[in-house]
């Protein structure tokens, strides 16, 4: 039972730190995140296993995580206030042609990330031609072009 208990405080304590650290993907990472998520996963298993090495306390810990993280897919399709709390609202970064600056602080992205995700997404170089940009919950910026 020990290990259930490690294996849901670990999973809430990476879920909160994950939800505070802000909605980068995967491919926005750097090699020092990469670095920093190799330090957590051993830091996480340390935590998880203790002093039990066993094959059976693997497991316990493996299923209680994917347990844990079915069981709160399954709460956010049901409630969405949950779902608003766990994975957050997507954030207008330029509406109207105009940047939020405050947004942009908030969220710790810069007007670059904007005009790389514009020239990846539409081929525009320009902040000029960008009528919307959000953040979206997934991390990814959605472009939406002015209409001519």
């Amino acid at each position: 039972m020990d290990s259930v208990i490690r294996g849901l405080a670990v999973y809430f304590v990476l879920l909160i730190i994950a939800r505070l650290s802000g909605r980068r993907t995967l491919a926005q990472a750097t090699p020092f995140d990469f670095v920093l998520l190799l330090i957590i996963a051993e830091t996480t298993q340390q935590a998880l296993l203790g002093d039990d090495f066993s094959i059976v306390n693997a497991f316990v810990l493996i299923v209680t995580l994917f347990a844990t993280d079915v069981s709160l897919a399954f709460a956010k399709a049901r409630s969405a206030r949950l779902a608003l709390w766990l994975d957050g609202a997507p954030t207008v970064l330029i509406s109207n042609g105009k940047i939020d600056g405050e947004a942009f602080r908030r969220a710790r992205v810069s007007v670059s990330d904007v005009l790389e995700a514009a020239r990846a997404q539409q081929g525009v170089a320009s902040l000029d031609k960008i009528e919307a940009a959000v953040l979206e919950t997934s991390g990814g910026i959605s472009i939406i072009l002015k209409e001519n």
